[in-house]
C-alpha cells in the first residue's frame, strides 16, 4: 500500500510540474513573505512536504564527505529526436517533448525522459560554491518513480543547447510581455543527443531527495554531475527574462541533509 501511495504522489507531482501555469494552480514564488520558499508548505495541503519533509532538495554537496561506492552503476541515456516545445512555467523556463523522447537506464530500470528546465543561480552547491545555473533533466518510470539529473554551469563560454534555441527564448520573453505566464513556443524537432554528453559523466553524486518546487515530493533519486559546464552571461539573462518578477532568481534555499548519505560514483576509481 505504501508503495502505491508513493507512486500516486510522485505521479501527481510530475503533473503539477507541468500544470503550474494553468488556471486554479496554487502560485508560489522565490521572494516575499506571502509566497516565498518559507511559506510554500502553508500554501496548500498538497505542499506540506516543503516544510515538513526530511529528505528535501537542494543540498550543499561536500565532496570530502561523499561516500565512494564501488557498487554504484553508471546510468545510461538513450534519447531520440522529437518535437519539442519551449515553455514558460512562470517559475522556470523548460522544454517539454512529444511522444517517446527516450529514456535513462539506472540499475537496469528504465525512466522515460519527460522534460528539462533551468534554474539560476544553481540550486545545488558543491563545497559551498553556488554556480550560475543548473539544468534539471526529469525522468519518470512507468510506476511513477522519478530520477533527476542535475548539471551545473559556471560563467564562461556559451552553452551549445541554449545557443541553438536562443531565438526561441527571445520569442518566449516577448510572449511573456503580452500574455500570462504559461506561454508555449514550438521548437520543432530537437535532437536530444545535443543535451550535454556529460550526462554520461565519469563522476556524479547520488542521493535521495525531493522536487525543488512545490509539492516538494520526496523519494526522488538525484544525480548531480561532477563536471561543471559553462554558460554565458547573456544566456543566463535569456533563461530569466520570461519569468515572473518573483521568480527571476529561481533557486530554492539549501535544505538540511538530516543524516542522508551522499554517494560518489567515480569511474576512475572503480578498479
Amino acid at each position: 500500500m505504501a508503495a502505491r501511495v508513493t507512486t500516486f504522489i510522485l505521479s501527481i507531482a510530475l503533473l503539477l510540474i507541468n500544470t503550474y501555469a494553468e488556471d486554479g494552480a496554487v502560485k508560489f514564488s522565490y521572494s516575499g513573505d506571502q509566497t516565498g520558499p518559507d511559506q510554500w508548505g502553508s500554501l496548500s495541503p498538497a505542499y506540506s512536504a516543503c516544510s515538513q519533509g526530511k529528505s528535501q532538495t537542494p543540498i550543499d554537496i561536500v565532496t570530502d564527505k561523499a561516500e565512494h561506492n564501488k557498487e554504484l552503476k553508471p546510468f545510461r541515456r538513450e534519447y531520440h529526436p522529437v518535437n519539442a516545445t519551449l515553455v514558460n512555467y512562470g517559475y522556470s523556463v523548460g522544454m517539454d517533448y512529444e511522444g517517446n523522447a527516450g529514456e535513462l537506464i539506472l540499475d537496469d530500470k528504465k525512466y522515460k525522459f519527460k522534460q528539462m528546465h533551468w534554474h539560476s543561480p544553481s540550486e545545488h552547491l558543491i563545497n559551498g560554491v553556488q554556480y550560475e545555473a543548473e539544468l534539471h533533466l526529469v525522468h519518470a518510470s512507468d510506476d511513477g518513480n522519478l530520477v533527476v539529473v542535475g548539471i551545473l554551469y559556471k560563467d564562461g563560454n556559451a552553452d551549445p543547447i541554449l545557443t541553438k534555441i536562443q531565438n526561441k527564448l527571445d520569442e518566449l520573453a516577448k510572449e511573456h510581455s503580452t500574455s500570462d505566464e504559461g506561454a508555449h513556443i514550438p521548437v520543432g524537432i530537437f535532437d536530444l543527443k545535443q543535451i550535454p554528453q556529460s550526462t554520461r559523466s565519469r563522476k556524479h553524486y547520488r542521493y535521495l531527495g525531493s522536487l525543488t518546487t512545490p509539492p516538494c515530493s520526496e523519494n526522488v533519486i538525484w544525480h548531480v554531475l561532477g563536471r561543471v559546464r559553462t554558460i554565458s552571461k547573456e544566456q543566463v539573462k535569456a533563461i530569466k527574462a520570461p519569468l515572473d518578477s518573483g521568480c527571476k532568481n529561481n533557486s530554492r534555499p539549501l535544505q538540511q541533509l538530516n543524516g542522508r548519505l551522499v554517494e560518489l560514483y567515480d569511474a576512475a576509481k572503480r578498479n
